[in-house]
């Protein structure tokens, strides 16, 4: 069984789009859980995640890596895969994961991501962001793993000690732990639709370098955060 673990916060604008998009797959409902983690939402985030996941509860750990964390801990399943709220999962999203983990020795799996709003800047800011991960994994140097792309070995998940509960880099850091462990792997065709919403807000340029910033000191940084933003 593969679990999903989507965390959230304030995301009744978007999280019902992303668990129809996780429940309409191409393999039966049966085989894999849907789980939505929730850093006590003010608005109905919850209320309308429950008709369509199979557990929803408020996260006790902090940040959205201890989301993760608090999902994959309430997991049935040997493979441990995670998204975002705002996002749109293809079809054969769940397939193409459990096939990558049945065809190969592998510990982690991670993939791509397209813009869910489609517009020239967007494509071309998406289209650097997979060709750094794509150079990255080539070269073996870095692994550009993103939280709302990624699938786990549940055993070597918690034997690399989970996600760091931080402010940024969570999704990226851990990979290199994993990596420790066996093989971390890009199918780039594992595809997911990514909201470009922080970028349209507050600045493609602000919302990297704030990312960078918190990522250089360790995933904290005063005066800086890149979590728990609130949309327009």
């Amino acid at each position: 069984m593969i679990s999903v673990v989507v965390p959230t916060y304030n995301e009744e604008q978007n999280i019902e789009r992303c668990l129809r998009s996780l429940a309409d797959q191409t393999v039966p409902r049966e085989t894999y859980e849907i789980i939505v983690v929730d850093g006590n939402s003010k608005d109905r985030t919850r209320e309308l995640a429950k008709p369509l996941a199979d557990k929803v509860f408020i996260q006790t750990s902090k940040r959205v890596g201890g989301a993760r964390n608090d999902g994959a801990m309430a997991a049935k399943g040997d493979i441990i895969a995670t998204t975002d709220a705002d996002c749109i999962l293809p079809r054969d999203w769940i397939e193409r994961i459990e096939r990558n983990f049945a065809e190969r020795q592998i510990v982690q799996l991670y993939g791509t991501v397209y813009p869910i709003e489609d517009t020239f800047r967007n494509r071309l800011s998406l289209m650097g962001a997979n060709a750094f991960s794509r150079f990255g994994y080539y070269t073996r140097t870095i692994y550009f793993t993103l939280g709302c792309n990624t699938a786990f070995d549940r055993d070597a998940f918690f034997q690399a000690g989970m996600y760091r509960c931080i402010d940024a880099g969570d999704d990226l850091e851990i990979a290199q732990r994993m990596r420790k462990l066996g093989k971390v792997y890009l199918d780039p065709r594992l595809k997911v639709g990514f909201s470009m919403r922080r970028y349209q807000q507050f600045g493609t340029i602000k919302s990297l370098w704030e990312w960078l910033y918190i990522v250089l000191r360790g995933g904290e940084a005063s005066g800086a955060t890149y979590s728990r933003r609130e949309y327009k």
